[in-house]
C-alpha cells in the first residue's frame, strides 16, 4: 500500500438503534497511513459507536467504510485480522496472569503457541510489564491493567489500533505515561492509531488530527493546531457583579471580534486580547458594572468545541442521569 494512502474510508456511516434512537448520524472522514487520529466529544456523541462499527462488532445502518481497502460490512473477517482493539472496558481475565491472558488473546487469534509465547513475551517487555507476567491480574493496579490491554491489541501485529478511551479513570501521572506508549506506537512501528476520547488535553498531546464529533455528527476535521488557529484570535473570560446584558458595550470595543454569553460569563474574541481587555474594563466601568473575573487565554480545543457547538464540552455540565439513560436506550435496543 502507498503510504500517501488513507487506511480508513467512511462515507455516510450511521447507526439508528430501535428506528428512533439515531447515534451516528451520516459522518464522513478518512485516516491518513502512520496518523493519530482522535474523535473528540462528550460521552453520548456517538463515538463507541463508531469503533464498534469500524471493528465490524456493530452492523451499520447505512454509509460504507473501509479499512486498508477491506469493507467493514462484506470483509469483516480481514478486517478483524489487520486491526487491533484496545476497548474501553477492562477485558482481561482477573484469575489469569498477565502472559496467560495475552496467549488467550492470541488463541483467538488463531496465532499457534509456538509463535504467540515468544510475541508475549515481547509485549510485556514493550509495555513494562516483564516482572509482573506471572502475577494474576487481580493484583494489577488500573495502570498496569490498561498497559496489558495494550499488550493484548498488539498480538496479533495489527496495521491499524483502534482504542477507545485509553485512559477513561486512570489518574493525571498514568494517563501521561499511557500518552508515551500511544506516541511509542506511531514512532517506533509506524502504525496508525484511531482513539476515542472526551479530555481536551488528551486530543490536543496525541492527535495529528481530530474530528470533534457531537450529536452523533461531525462538526469540524483538523490538526489542532488549524481548529485552534481558526479561531482566529485570543479568548477573554470575564463576568460582571450585576445581572445585565452587556453584550453590546463589549461588541463595540477596539478589536473585539464576537461576543458569546454563556450563563453568567462572556466569551469574548479579540485580535489582541493585551490590548482589548483594558479597554473593556474601562468601558464596563465607565457604564457602572465592575468586573469580578477576568482571563485571557491563547485558543484552546475548549474554545474550538464552544465555537463549533455552541457549547463547552458537555461531559462536565450534561447530569449523569442523561447518560445512563442513552445507555440504557441502547442496551435495549440491542437486546
Amino acid at each position: 500500500m502507498n503510504q500517501a494512502e488513507n487506511v480508513i474510508e467512511v462515507e455516510g456511516l450511521t447507526k439508528v438503534f430501535n428506528h428512533s434512537l439515531t447515534a451516528v448520524d451520516h459522518i464522513d472522514f478518512s485516516v491518513k497511513h502512520g496518523e493519530i487520529f482522535g474523535f473528540l466529544g462528550p460521552n453520548g456523541a456517538g463515538k463507541t459507536t463508531t469503533i464498534s462499527m469500524l471493528i465490524t462488532v456493530l452492523k451499520p445502518t447505512s454509509g460504507t467504510a473501509t479499512i486498508l481497502g477491506g469493507d467493514i460490512a462484506k470483509q469483516s473477517l480481514d478486517v478483524r485480522n489487520a486491526i487491533g482493539v484496545v476497548p474501553q472496558e477492562y477485558t482481561a481475565d482477573e484469575d489469569l496472569t498477565g502472559y496467560e491472558n495475552i496467549l488467550l488473546c492470541a488463541d483467538l487469534y488463531g496465532i499457534p503457541r509456538s509463535i504467540s509465547k515468544k510475541r508475549a513475551l515481547d509485549l510485556l517487555q514493550l509495555v513494562e510489564l516483564t516482572a509482573f507476567k506471572d502475577k494474576r491480574v487481580q493484583t494489577y493496579s488500573g495502570g498496569m491493567r490498561r498497559r496489558l490491554e495494550l499488550a493484548c491489541g498488539l498480538i496479533n501485529r495489527p496495521k491499524v489500533l483502534f482504542l477507545d478511551e485509553p485512559t477513561l479513570g486512570l489518574d493525571v501521572q498514568t494517563r501521561a505515561a499511557t500518552w508515551n506508549y500511544v506516541k511509542m506506537l506511531k514512532k517506533q512501528f509506524g502504525m496508525t492509531l484511531f482513539l476515542t476520547t472526551h479530555y481536551l488535553e488528551e486530543a490536543d498531546a496525541l492527535c495529528d488530527r481530530i474530528a470533534i464529533i457531537d450529536h452523533g455528527k461531525i462538526v469540524v476535521i483538523g490538526t489542532p493546531s488549524a481548529l485552534k488557529d481558526s479561531l482566529g484570535g485570543d479568548i477573554i473570560t470575564l463576568s460582571i457583579q450585576k445581572d445585565a446584558d452587556i453584550t453590546d458595550i463589549i461588541s463595540e470595543i477596539e478589536h473585539v471580534k464576537e461576543v458569546k454569553k454563556e450563563n453568567a460569563s462572556y466569551i469574548i474574541k479579540s485580535s489582541n486580547g493585551e490590548l482589548t481587555a483594558p479597554l473593556i474594563i474601562e468601558a464596563l466601568r465607565k457604564n457602572g458594572y465592575v468586573v469580578t473575573k477576568l482571563s485571557l487565554t491563547k485558543p484552546t480545543l475548549n474554545e474550538v468545541y464552544l465555537q463549533y457547538t455552541g457549547k463547552s464540552m458537555r461531559d462536565a455540565e450534561e447530569s449523569r442521569e442523561n447518560v445512563f439513560k442513552q445507555r440504557a436506550a441502547v442496551r435495549r435496543a440491542r437486546q
